[in-house]
């Protein structure tokens, strides 16, 4: 299955007994977990349990409305409901001679409370589930390949990032040396300061190789390029990775804070580590927002 974005739309329209016409739409939008929701008419709670069960199996995370509405523009499909109305009427017309109010009752009104109106036979009843679950294959196709092409263009730009991150990851690895020789020049200038004299040479290494030792930002790198690596095989890997894929954007944003932390104050050539660490962190913010709309 290839990766999907969490956003989508599709409707669907049909009809029962070549008279009553309805329409059934799907609305997806990004989501922690998979959060469903329904508009349908009264009494339908068994259809709803089908509906609910099928969704679970083709979707996996988001926030899924589905719209269940008939089309009531010709009065073929419906019969009225005479005992409901009936009742209604009979009870508005005793409270009004009860308490001396006239008036008499509204049908518009009665026609919109729920069941005033039912299906004209029990083949309508009957019928309506089969013809909406039928559709609801068609809706999900829709919504699916919807999500799919929005999926594809997230993979190329998450792919894109990567790259970025990587070169920067690179660029880093190439100015390493440079962070020994800021901390030399950064050692001189405070010893210098502090003793006023002239500093052993030797002595001054030693101590800045102490510093880039404990400072030393290739655990770091390593540790990028293995989380990247493993982002691009899970994008190669298609299906359900979103969540996946957030968490290593969080441990890349780990270990780019750490290589931020640890050449904090470099001056000259090792200046350029920190712009790209901050490259490396836009990218990966930049990947986080896309991420959170995969499935």
């Amino acid at each position: 299955m290839p990766i999907r974005s969490m956003t989508g739309f599709a409707q669907v329209k049909g009809q029962i007994n070549g008279k009553l016409n309805f329409s059934l739409s799907l609305k997806s939008v990004n989501h922690r977990f998979l959060d469903l929701h329904f508009r349908m008419p009264s009494e339908s709670d068994a259809l709803e349990m089908k509906l609910r069960r099928l969704l679970k199996e083709r979707i996996a995370r988001g926030h899924v409305e589905l719209t269940l509405s008939f089309d009531r523009g010709s009065s073929e499909g419906f019969v009225l409901n005479r005992e409901l109305v009936g009742g209604y009427v009979q009870a508005f017309r005793s409270a009004a001679a009860e308490f001396g109010v006239a008036g008499e009752p509204d049908l518009n009104v009665i026609l919109r409370m729920p069941g005033a109106l039912d299906a004209n036979s029990g083949a309508v009843d009957r019928e309506l589930e089969g013809a909406v679950l039928a559709q609801i294959e068609e809706a999900l196709l829709r919504l699916n390949q919807m999500r799919e092409e929005e999926g594809r263009g997230i993979e190329r730009e998450l792919r894109e990032r990567m790259e970025h991150i990587q070169k920067a990851s690179s660029g880093v690895e190439r100015h390493r040396h440079a962070i020994l020789q800021s901390y030399v020049e950064k050692l001189r200038s405070r010893m210098q300061e502090l003793i006023g004299a002239q500093v052993d040479h030797e002595r001054l290494l030693q101590e800045a190789a102490l510093l880039v030792d404990r400072s030393d930002i290739q655990e770091e790198l390593v540790r990028l390029q293995t989380h990247i690596r493993h982002f691009l095989s899970l994008l190669d890997q298609s299906g359900e990775v979103g969540k996946k894929l957030d968490f290593l954007l969080q441990e890349m944003n780990r270990e780019a804070n750490t290589l931020l932390s640890k050449t904090s104050g470099l001056a000259g050539d090792a200046l350029k580590i920190t712009e790209m660490g901050l490259v490396m962190k836009s990218e990966i913010e930049k990947s986080r927002e896309q991420v959170q709309n995969i499935e």
